[in-house]
């Protein structure tokens, strides 16, 4: 993900496809029509592009409802249980219907909210968990000050190649 959106950013930036004083480029911009604004600035250097880039951004976009999905369904089967899978199935599929249906920013915006219910939980989680957290990291520390972590890892070595 990181090297795609890298490599988008450079061909935005080198076509010049960022400048706002162009009214069609300005409407990609605002409306958050990042698709549309990296299909224009692969036109600008070969014309046939964006035939491979829509491509790309469907088989980019199945993979990531394909990932989404099945780490989704691993956190609901953690707080529920396997047996309810199901249900979390079932409202992912009308959630993808939604998606076709729905405007980018409204989907942009449904998935911010979902990943701030995933994170709010587990940031609630560490902030609780900050003395345990210390506690372990200064054991850690000690450890790894004293050689004992050496000494730990030069035995699971020996014990691999014997």
């Amino acid at each position: 993900t990181v090297v795609v959106c890298t490599m988008t950013a450079l061909v935005i930036v080198i076509t010049g496809s960022y400048d706002l004083s162009k009214p069609e480029l300005a409407h990609y911009i605002t409306a958050n029509k990042g698709a549309a604004l990296t299909t224009y600035a692969m036109r600008q250097e070969i014309s046939w592009f964006p035939y491979i880039l829509a491509a790309a951004v469907m088989l980019f976009a199945y993979s990531t409802m394909i990932s989404w999905s099945y780490y989704g369904e691993r956190c609901w089967a953690y707080l529920f249980g396997d047996r309810t899978s199901i249900v979390y199935r079932l409202i992912f599929i009308v959630m993808v219907v939604m998606g076709a249906v729905m405007s980018s920013t409204n989907v942009l915006d449904l998935s911010d909210l979902a990943i701030l219910g995933m994170a709010f939980p587990n940031i609630l989680g560490v902030i609780l968990m900050s003395g345990v957290i210390k506690r372990d990291l200064d054991a850690y520390w000690a450890k790894l000050k004293s050689g004992e972590l050496d000494a730990e890892a030069a035995a699971y070595r020996k014990h691999e190649e014997g």
